[in-house]
C-alpha cells in the first residue's frame, strides 16, 4: 500500500519526453543510481565516455554525494518512478529543476531548492555539489529526449 508521501512524491507531473536535456538526464541518472550496481556502472561509463575519465570521475563523485546527502539527510525519501516509466514524478521534477537551476549558475535559487530536499544545515553542501554536477551535465552536450528520438529509429514497444 502506498503511503501519502509516496503518493505525493510519485504523483505524475509530466513526461520525460517533454523535458530539456539536463532535467531529463537528471531524472534518468537518479533512477539509474538507485536501481543497483549495474545501472550505477552505466552512469559511470556514460560520464567517462562523454567527459573523459578525470572529469567523469569528478562528475560521478559529485552525483554520488548528491544521492548520498539526499538519502542520509533528506527531509523524506525521494520517490522515483521505474527506469522504463515515461512519466516524471513530482519528486523527480523537483530534483530535475534543482540540478538544472544549478547548471544555469543560479546559486541562490539552487540553495533555496536544496532546502526542499535536505535539512537546512546540509543545503549549502548539496547546492555546491549540484552546481558541480550541473556544469558537468552541460559539458556532456546532451540531447533532449525529443532530439534523441529524432535520431533513433521509432520503436514499437509501449512499456
Amino acid at each position: 500500500m502506498m503511503t501519502d508521501v509516496e503518493k505525493r512524491g510519485g504523483a505524475p507531473v509530466g513526461l520525460i519526453a517533454d523535458l530539456e536535456a539536463i532535467p531529463a538526464a537528471s531524472v534518468m541518472y537518479l533512477r539509474m543510481w538507485f536501481s543497483g550496481p549495474d545501472k550505477q556502472s552505466a552512469v559511470w561509463n556514460d560520464m567517462a565516455r562523454t567527459l573523459g575519465s578525470d572529469k567523469g570521475r569528478r562528475a560521478l563523485q559529485a552525483f554520488e554525494s548528491i544521492c548520498s546527502l539526499c538519502g542520509r539527510h533528506g527531509r523524506r525519501p525521494l520517490v522515483r518512478h521505474a527506469m522504463c516509466c515515461k512519466c516524471v514524478g513530482s519528486d523527480e521534477a523537483c530534483f530535475a529543476n534543482f540540478i538544472s537551476t544549478a547548471a544555469d549558475g543560479e546559486r541562490e535559487d539552487t540553495l533555496l531548492m536544496a532546502t526542499l530536499l535536505v535539512r537546512p544545515d546540509m543545503a549549502p553542501a548539496l547546492a555546491s555539489l549540484a552546481v558541480e554536477f550541473g556544469i558537468a551535465l552541460k559539458q556532456m552536450n546532451l540531447a533532449s529526449p525529443k532530439e534523441a528520438a529524432a535520431i533513433r529509429p521509432l520503436q514499437t514497444t509501449l512499456h
